[in-house]
């Protein structure tokens, strides 16, 4: 005799199948068979791609200020996506240029220090793993010869 060890639906078999059933009928939970309302999140309905939920949170559990705006979070998160998205393109140039694919601290230290208002910003941070700009002073190198 065969044992079936599958006689019995998995539990995701059986939930997709009431699924189905509800659907179906016409019944269950929702607005008059609009069906469910997917929410929308607030880095959404503000266009980013950074969590300003999340940054909402961060700014109150730093106790920064007994109240804080609605806008905040929104600012902070678009400021912040800005300045990444800026140094990306820097360091995504510096990359090509490198003839590399992918982007390493060493091409994010080269696209900082090579931009002046990027550098003036970040001038006290260090990029572990990054280097040092390559600079060679005037005195060292070798002198032109006239013929």
């Amino acid at each position: 005799i065969k044992r079936r060890s599958n006689c019995f639906p998995q539990h995701s078999q059986l939930f997709q199948h009431s699924k189905q059933l509800q659907t179906m009928s016409g019944k269950g939970k929702g607005k008059g068979g609009r069906g469910e309302k997917k929410s929308t999140t607030a880095s959404a309905k503000a266009g980013l791609q950074f969590p300003v939920g999340r940054i909402g949170r961060y700014l109150r559990q730093g106790k920064y200020a007994t109240r804080m705006g609605a806008g905040a979070p929104v600012y902070l998160a678009a400021v912040l996506e800005y300045l990444c998205a800026e140094i990306l393109e820097l360091a995504g140039n510096a990359a090509r240029d490198n003839k590399k694919s992918r982007i390493v601290p060493r091409h994010i230290t080269l696209a900082v220090k090579n931009d002046e208002e990027l550098n003036k910003l970040l001038g006290g941070v260090t990029i572990a793993s990054g280097g040092v700009l390559p600079n060679i002073h005037a005195v060292l190198l070798p002198k032109k010869s006239t013929k």
